[in-house]
């Protein structure tokens, strides 16, 4: 007979060991070392089951297009492809405070008020807290039923009494199973809760929304076959300091994953903003040096993107670096090329100061060239047009590179009314800040006899 022993297994990874410890050796996980029998010896055989549904070739399985159902939301829209699709299991994670509670309120109003019956489960908040935020942002329907439930019987037993047609759960974490061991939260509960959920969109054919919680380093709380589980996975940016917010899907098996929703936080709640090209450009009238427009791709959105940059003699031997919203490394590197291929000198002797306009942050090397002309014409003290948007990478060498995307680049340049567009045709970063200077004028410095009063 097969000899059994007591050993400890990881849920995530699969690690084993003979004793049991709180975090696992291999993924670096806490609380998913669980205790199981492994029987060692001669392996059971697995017993075989007739088959009811016969295997069919592929060519011979028909097709059925899945249609999606508009939330009403159409940022929202755009990153799940088209709407929701009946029976399939959505996430949305986000950093704690940066709407995903209140979007999703607005998407149960927008169902609502479409004619579908929607759920919403709050398992953090009390249906009198839900009732004010709604009233606050106008999410009033009789058609929305709200439940403030953390046991998944009880929430399956509401799902039964309403017969909804959109559930929304906020959120998996904080909901637990009677039939799994342990606290809302932990690796069990969340993939018994998440399992119950999902199959249950599945069998009804409803549209499930969770809620997701995120660590401190921006992951999903809870086992990774969460992510596994669902069909689609969203996560809500953004930024304390700005009222700007981006959700992008990371998972979608019924839509694309490059594509980019931008809201905006007000008062009144979230409201969806189809044209951000003005919410990260300056609204100054007057010419000033150091400032240079480059086109940024957010998913399959070419968006407009100023770049400032101050140059002044510093004070100290080592000069200081100070970037906001791009990449300190890159401007380093930029800050070289510039004086070694650019013929820039004097920039080892000055502080330089480079950020983004709006709290957007860059992270593609296509803001090379802006960010060079930027430079270039602060220590110049030149302005730069406002018909000119450059994109491009910049190499060691000195050379501007070709980005991906650059007629797409380019059409939205265009559009925006930018008639002039260094790219990589340009050749080099000197030719860049040669034709930038030809281009451009001069700042007219202020006369010392004006009096000047503040």
């Amino acid at each position: 007979m097969a000899r059994s022993t007591t050993t400890y297994r990881c849920t995530e990874c699969g690690w084993s060991t003979v004793k049991w410890v709180g975090r696992c050796a291999e993924c670096q996980q806490w609380g998913t070392v669980v205790e199981i029998g492994e029987p060692t010896g001669i392996a059971k055989r697995v017993q075989t089951v007739a088959v009811t549904t016969a295997a069919r070739p592929i060519t011979e399985v028909e097709t059925s297009e899945t249609g999606h159902s508009p939330t009403g939301i159409t940022e929202f829209d755009r990153v799940l492809g088209g709407g929701i699709v009946p029976g399939a299991a959505v996430l949305l994670s986000g950093e704690p405070g940066v709407g995903k509670s209140t979007l999703l309120l607005e998407v149960a109003a927008r169902v609502a008020r479409s004619g579908r019956r929607v759920l919403y489960v709050s398992a953090e908040e009390s249906v009198a807290q839900v009732r004010l935020r709604a009233g606050r942002t106008d999410a009033l329907h009789d058609e929305l039923f709200l439940a403030a439930e953390t046991d998944l019987g009880t929430i399956l037993g509401q799902v039964d009494a309403v017969n909804p047609g959109l559930l929304i759960v906020d959120s998996v974490q904080t909901v637990s199973s009677a039939s799994s061991d342990g606290l809302a939260g932990q690796p069990g509960q969340v993939r018994e809760v998440a399992a119950a959920l999902i199959r249950l969109a599945k069998e009804r054919n409803v549209p499930v929304l969770l809620v997701g919680h995120v660590t401190k380093d921006g992951t999903i709380a809870g086992p990774r076959l969460l992510e596994h589980l669902v069909d689609v996975v969203c996560q809500f940016e953004g930024d304390r300091q700005t009222a700007l917010r981006f959700i992008r899907a990371l998972k979608n098996r019924f839509g694309p994953t490059d594509e980019v929703g931008c809201f905006e936080m007000t008062g009144d709640g979230i409201a969806e903003v189809p044209d951000p090209s003005v919410l990260f450009r300056s609204n100054s009238t007057t010419p000033v040096s150091g400032t240079c427009v480059t086109i940024a791709l957010e998913g399959r959105r070419a968006l407009p993107v100023e770049i400032q940059a101050l140059v002044v003699r510093s004070s100290s031997p080592q000069p200081r670096r100070v970037v906001n919203g791009v990449d300190p490394a890159r401007v380093a590197m930029i800050v070289a090329v510039l004086q070694k291929r650019g013929r820039v000198p004097g920039l080892s002797e000055h502080d330089i100061y480079v950020s983004t306009v709006g709290g957007v942050r860059l992270v593609e090397p296509a803001a090379d060239l802006a960010i060079a002309l930027a430079i270039a014409s602060a220590t110049t003290d030149t302005v730069i047009s406002h018909t000119i948007a450059a994109f491009g990478e910049i190499s060691l060498a000195g050379e501007v590179r070709a980005v991906t995307a650059a007629r797409q680049r380019t059409s939205e340049a265009a559009r925006l009314g930018y008639r002039t567009v260094f790219d990589s045709e340009i050749g080099s970063v000197h030719g860049a800040v040669a034709r930038m200077r030809l281009a451009s004028a001069p700042v007219t410095p202020i006369r010392p006899d004006v009096d000047i009063r503040f």
